[in-house]
C-alpha cells in the first residue's frame, strides 16, 4: 500500500462559513459534501481556495456502500465527476447503508435520509468488500471509507469494529477515514472501547481523521456536528496520534455555526493535541500485530485477488440475507412496522425520532418556503406526516409529498396560508407522465382537481 498524501489540518467547508474558512490562517485543506456540489458550477469560494493551493476533498453521503445493493452507476459517475472537477487526491464515503427494500426483497424501496450501521457479520463484509471494489474501479482517485456513529447495535454480530475494518482493508486495499468522534459515540451508545478499536485497526491505512462535537441526552450520545468538540474526543485523537501520525485531521461542523474565532480555537486545540501526541508515536516495528490475524486469514482469503473469488461465490446469497435484515430494520425505523427480533426497542425509538427530526430539518433547508409558509406549524405537521409516510425518494420529493398530503388533509385551516401552500406545490410539482394504470390516472387527476379548488 502506497503512503497516503499528507493533507495537514483542515475544516469542513460549508456555504454558511465559506467566507470565514477563506480567512482562517493555517488551513491546508477542506472537505466538501459531494452531493451539494455541481461540477460545472462550483462555488466561487472553493475555486478561490483551490487557486491558493488548498486541497479540496469531496465527501459522499449517499452511495450506501454498506447496503445490500450494488452501488448505483449514476452515483459513482457523479462522485467521479466531482473529484475530477476539484482536482482531488482522493474521495471519501461511509461504511453505512442509506436505503433498503426493492428488488432483492420484493418490497417498497425506502430511504433512510441518514447513515445507518451495517451488521458486523461475514455476509455484510462480503457485500461491503464487493461494493468497495466496484467503487474503486469506477473512481479516478483512491477511495477512503469512514466508520460511522450509531445509536443501535445489530444482534448476532460476529466481529468487533476493529476486526471488521481490518478485514475490509486486507481484502480491498481501501483506505480508512477514521472519525474519532464516532468512536466516542459508539463508546457511549454501544459500550465499545475506542482504545481497543484502535489496537485492532490497520493504522497504516488511515487517509485522514475526522474530529467533531456532539451531546449526551438520557445516556445516549448524539453525533450532532453542531456542538463544540469535547475533551473525550480529543483524548481519542491523542491516543490515535500517539500510535501513528495521521496524514490529515479535519474539524467537522454542519450546523449551529459559532463565530470564526471559536472555530479557530477548536482547530488550535486539535493542533496542540497532535503536537503533544507526536512525542509518543509508536514506530511501525513496535506496532502490535492484529490480535485476530489468524481469523482474518480464514475469513478474508488473504489478498484482494483471492477475496474476490471468495466473494463471488457468496455474493447472491449474502446480498439477499443482508437485504432482508436491512429492509426489516429500516421499515421499523421509518414505517412503524414491528421491531425485528434482537434489537433494543427503546434504542430503535430514539433512532426513529432522530431520523424524523433530521428529515424535518433537511426538508426545511431544501424547501425553505415550507417553514416560511406554515410558520410554527411546520415542524409538528411534518413530524406527524413522517410517522406514516416513509421517504421513498430524495428530500425534494419528500417536500412535495408532504405539501400534497397536507393539502389533501384540508390543512392548513387558514385559507390564505392554504392558497400559498397550494401555489407553491403547483409551481414545483410540474407535469408527470401519465400512468398506464387507469386507477393511477384517476387518482392523479382527482388529486390535481382537489388541490386547485
Amino acid at each position: 500500500m502506497t503512503q497516503p498524501r499528507r493533507l495537514g489540518t483542515g475544516i469542513g467547508w460549508r456555504p454558511e462559513i465559506a467566507e470565514a474558512v477563506e480567512r482562517m490562517p493555517g488551513i491546508d485543506w477542506v472537505e466538501a459534501v459531494a452531493e451539494n456540489l455541481c461540477p460545472g458550477h462550483l462555488p466561487e469560494s472553493l475555486l478561490r481556495l483551490r487557486e491558493r493551493g488548498v486541497t479540496v476533498v469531496p465527501h459522499g453521503v449517499s452511495l450506501g456502500l454498506g447496503g445490500a445493493d450494488r452501488p448505483e452507476e449514476s452515483r459513482l459517475i457523479a462522485l467521479a465527476e466531482r473529484a475530477e472537477a476539484l482536482g482531488s487526491p482522493l474521495v471519501t464515503e461511509h461504511i453505512a447503508f442509506v436505503r433498503a427494500g426493492g428488488a432483492l426483497t420484493a418490497s417498497p424501496s425506502l430511504e433512510a435520509g441518514h447513515l445507518l450501521p451495517v451488521p458486523r457479520t461475514r455476509d455484510a463484509l462480503d457485500v461491503l468488500c464487493e461494493n468497495v471494489r466496484i467503487a474503486q474501479q469506477a473512481l479516478p482517485v483512491p477511495l477512503a471509507v469512514e466508520n460511522i456513529a450509531a445509536l443501535i447495535s445489530w444482534p448476532g454480530e460476529e466481529m468487533t469494529e476493529g476486526q471488521f475494518l481490518y478485514d475490509l482493508v486486507d481484502r480491498t486495499g481501501v483506505r480508512l477515514l477514521i472519525d474519532v468522534a464516532n468512536l466516542h459515540t459508539n463508546h457511549v451508545n454501544r459500550a465499545e472501547d475506542p482504545s481497543k478499536a484502535l489496537d485492532e485497526l490497520p493504522v497504516e491505512a488511515i487517509a485522514y481523521v475526522h474530529v467533531a462535537g456532539g451531546f449526551e441526552r438520557d445516556g445516549v450520545w448524539h453525533d450532532s456536528h453542531a456542538h463544540p468538540v469535547p475533551r473525550q474526543v480529543l483524548d481519542i485523537l491523542a491516543d490515535l496520534a500517539s500510535r501513528v501520525t495521521p496524514p490529515g485531521v479535519l474539524l467537522e461542523r454542519d450546523e449551529n455555526f459559532p463565530a470564526p474565532d471559536e472555530l479557530e480555537r477548536e482547530l488550535g486545540a486539535i493542533r496542540v493535541t497532535l503536537t503533544k501526541a507526536r512525542a509518543r508515536v509508536v514506530t511501525p516495528s513496535q506496532t502490535p500485530a492484529s490480535p485476530h490475524s489468524g481469523e482474518a486469514a480464514a475469513t478474508a482469503s488473504g489478498t484482494p485477488g483471492a477475496a474476490g473469488s471468495h466473494a463471488a461465490g457468496v455474493a447472491v446469497g449474502a446480498r439477499q440475507r443482508l437485504a432482508l435484515g436491512q429492509a426489516a430494520l429500516l421499515s421499523a425505523l421509518v414505517a412503524g412496522t414491528p421491531v425485528p427480533e434482537g434489537f433494543d426497542r427503546g434504542r430503535l425509538g430514539v433512532q426513529a425520532r432522530a431520523l424524523a427530526a433530521k428529515r424535518a430539518d433537511v426538508v426545511a433547508k431544501v424547501a425553505a418556503e415550507l417553514p416560511e409558509i406554515l410558520g410554527d406549524a411546520y415542524r409538528p405537521a411534518f413530524l406527524a406526516y413522517a410517522q406514516g409516510h416513509p421517504m421513498g425518494g430524495g428530500y425534494r420529493r419528500d417536500a412535495l409529498d408532504f405539501a400534497a398530503y397536507t393539502l389533501l388533509a384540508g390543512d392548513p385551516e387558514d385559507a390564505q396560508t392554504r392558497r400559498r401552500l397550494r401555489a407553491w406545490w403547483l409551481e414545483r410539482s410540474g407535469p408527470t407522465p401519465p400512468s398506464q394504470r387507469p386507477t393511477a390516472r384517476l387518482a392523479r387527476a382527482t388529486r390535481r382537481v382537489l388541490l386547485r379548488r
